[in-house]
């Protein structure tokens, strides 16, 4: 072997690039002082191009494949550098890989509301979040765009400009869109695709396009929201009216007992009537208001009484039985008697309510007279 064949053995090199970080995009082949080899062997895997650039100027761009960098397989190369064919001297180039594969799962959001004519609730602020993905479509446009001079690239130094460009598509998208709130959770799809499209015309300047965009959700502001649980709970119950009967029956039904507890079950029918009544009016579609008319008073209550006679109880007796028994002498003055709510038995002639039967009768004459 001569000191020609091992010299040009030395000069062969191999220059590939396996990556592991996952958010690489461009990584630049380090050789000393720039040094390629005439006649190295270069591996381009796939998903992945090489750029040459030489002397500040880009040579060539190698698609997946094995190339032997020599004068036939480089002609760019080949005018603007002059080649000694005599001896195959080493290039001073630099060889830039890019990684062309997808890079998935990058999160997109709006930092500020974006406020929207609604249809049906006029002005509204929204917020919308979701994913996307990206890949570099032009490797030569992306490093002379982008990259620069950048020895190791990163999904990071970019992700921060994608993301600007997509909140103020997604902002203008939505804006001239005209779909109602409650309609966008079945149009996100659509929304989707139409902001992809939008960006990818922009970002293909880069070098770069966006495959893939998803809307994860478009919400309200949280008062909003709760205003519509509200809505929603009144489209539930239905019939503003039939509804409240429906609840003084059943607080009615639960209370059970005496007539003064009926008594207050009636009244709360009937103001749970008028607020029914006052309610429906303007949620009622088509109605015209009305005015409540008024309740009318409660019945009065009827006592039924019970007497006690030789150590027994009579009755219960209405107040009406209880005159023809004044009246007949069968009921004096100091009869007991008691109702119920009376703090236990009293003479017939201390209840207020019972005196009068004996005002037609005088009492009897003192003695002596």
């Amino acid at each position: 072997m001569g000191i020609f064949d091992f010299l040009s053995g030395e000069f062969i090199d191999v220059i590939h690039w396996v990556d592991d970080s996952r958010d690489t995009m461009v990584w630049r082949f380090e050789r000393e002082a720039h040094e390629i080899k005439y006649g190295a062997k270069l591996t381009v895997r796939e998903g992945q191009a090489a750029v040459f650039v030489h002397e500040g100027q880009l040579a060539d761009v190698f698609t997946p494949g094995l190339y032997m960098l020599e004068t036939n397989n480089m002609p760019i190369m080949t005018t603007l550098q002059h080649w000694d064919h005599g001896f195959k001297s080493p290039f001073k180039s630099e060889v830039y890989f890019v990684n062309t594969t997808r890079f998935n799962d990058l999160k997109w959001g709006t930092k500020n509301p974006i406020i929207c004519r609604d249809p049906e609730f006029g002005p509204v602020r929204l917020r919308a979040f979701g994913t996307y993905s990206v890949k570099v479509a032009d490797p030569a446009r992306f490093l002379v765009e982008i990259v620069g001079t950048d020895g190791e690239f990163t999904m990071d130094e970019i992700s921060y400009q994608i993301r600007n460009i997509i909140v103020q598509e997604m902002s203008r998208s939505l804006a001239k869109s005209g779909i109602p709130v409650l309609d966008m959770a079945a149009n996100t799809r659509e929304l989707g695709q139409l902001v992809a499209k939008e960006i990818s015309a922009q970002i293909a300047e880069y070098g770069l396009t966006l495959p893939e965009l998803y809307i994860e959700n478009i919400s309200l502001p949280p008062a909003v929201e709760e205003v519509m649980d509200k809505r929603s709970s009144m489209g539930v119950i239905g019939n503003l009216n039939e509804y409240m009967q429906f609840q003084a029956a059943e607080a009615i039904g639960r209370e059970g007992g005496g007539a003064s507890d009926a008594m207050q079950a009636g009244l709360g029918a009937a103001m749970g009537l008028q607020m029914g009544q006052a309610a429906a009016g303007p949620w009622g579609r088509g109605a015209t208001p009305q005015p409540a008319a008024a309740a009318p008073p409660p019945p009065p209550v009827e006592h039924v009484w019970h007497v006690a006679e030789n150590g027994a109880t009579k009755g219960p007796f209405s107040k009406a039985q209880l005159g023809r028994m004044a009246a007949s002498g069968e009921l004096s003055r100091e009869s007991y008697v008691w109702t119920a709510g009376q703090d236990g038995w009293m003479k017939a002639e201390d209840v207020t309510e019972l005196a009068q039967l004996f005002t037609i009768m005088p009492p009897p004459p003192p003695p002596g007279i």
